[in-house]
């Protein structure tokens, strides 16, 4: 199992926006973003903040934390 790094599908679920109509604003596949919201692979830092962007958050809102991940 992937270890979760990044928030992008509780957001996306948040901002009630499906995964294909955020593909196609960030002009990336939709398999990009599957694979990022199933923390298969990870966005690059210039991907992760047109994420941000489009989405009208803080880019730390993207990500778990590391004291949350890494507890217990």
């Amino acid at each position: 199992m992937a270890e979760k790094i990044n928030r992008l599908k509780l957001v996306l679920v948040e901002k009630d926006i499906s995964q294909k109509e955020f593909a196609v604003k960030l002009n990336v596949s939709s398999n990009t973003i599957s694979r990022i919201c199933r923390n298969e692979t990870q966005p690059s830092l210039t991907l992760l903040r047109e994420m941000a962007i489009a989405l009208d958050v803080e880019l730390w809102e993207l990500l778990v934390p590391i004291k949350k991940r890494y507890s217990n």
